[in-house]
């Protein structure tokens, strides 16, 4: 092996031990920012903002901002890069916004650059000392609301939020198969919203469903956000199907779209 190619090889091996300490140092940083937003941030919004509604936007505001921050850190340590096509469709209000699920920063990315953004929690995050803070202060929606669960998302998607949903309900298997629950469906049927999918896309593949945070690919990560045109549901609904039905079929033309372009971009 000439010297230049071991030269070449130190600095690949450098390189991915220094992505793999940033990687580190991001995650130590986020878990530090929520027990502070919990401990010091949040409680001081509570004293001083009495109206429950503007607490929470204000308690939003403040998650964004710091999602922002998250991920304006990891793009300037050099563990990512990322970019954003189609962003100015996210400028709008009352969005029911849907996305495949790859890593497990897909939800900060997508809060990050989404206003008013609201989302459903799984129950273990409420008590999670990193995050129960935030989630409860900005009044996300608890998942295990059981039958009041649809009506709260359609609740917010009518007061202007922009609710996000992963349809799949947990990360993408390794395979790569994408399997939606009917839960996204049952809230565009019976809120009457269009859907507004998201695709995202990360290569190399990383953060993916069962894999170590310290097992950083070789190169560079590059996130790739696209938001696609507007699903309109009104050919579910005006079929004289059921809503339980219409549910079904939409489910069924979600799964067939997200698989096909994650097929076509594979």
């Amino acid at each position: 092996m000439s010297d230049a190619m071991r030269a070449s090889e130190l600095m690949q091996r450098l390189g991915r031990y220094w992505r793999v300490f940033a990687t580190g140092l991001s995650f130590a940083a986020f878990g530090v920012g929520g027990l502070l937003l919990w401990a010091l941030v949040f409680p001081v919004l509570h004293l001083m903002v009495r109206q429950p509604e503007r607490r929470v936007a204000c308690a939003r505001a403040i998650i964004r901002l710091t999602f922002l921050a998250f991920v304006g850190l990891m793009r300037s340590l050099g563990v990512l890069r990322y970019e954003i096509i189609g962003r100015e469709k996210l400028e709008r209000g009352g969005m029911l916004i849907l996305a495949n699920h790859p890593t497990l920063i897909d939800t900060v990315f997508l809060m990050a650059f989404v206003k008013r953004a609201d989302c459903i929690v799984k129950s273990r995050l409420w008590n999670n000392p990193f995050t129960r803070g935030p989630v409860r202060a900005a009044g996300y929606i608890n998942n295990e609301q059981g039958a009041e669960l649809v009506d709260a998302c359609i609740a917010t998607l009518r007061a202007g939020n922009n609710l996000i949903v992963f349809p799949e309900g947990t990360r993408t298997p390794a395979d790569g198969v994408i399997s939606l629950k009917r839960g996204a469906a049952n809230i565009a049927v019976r809120g009457s919203c269009a859907i507004t999918p998201v695709l995202i896309r990360c290569e190399p593949p990383t953060l993916g469903k069962g894999e170590k945070w310290w097992r950083v690919p070789a190169r560079f990560v590059q996130f790739r956000l696209e938001v696609k045109e507007d699903i309109q549901i009104q050919r579910f609904t005006a079929a004289g199907y059921s809503g339980v039905m219409a549910a079904r079929h939409l489910t069924d033309h979600l799964q067939h779209y997200f698989t096909e372009e994650n097929r076509r971009h594979a």
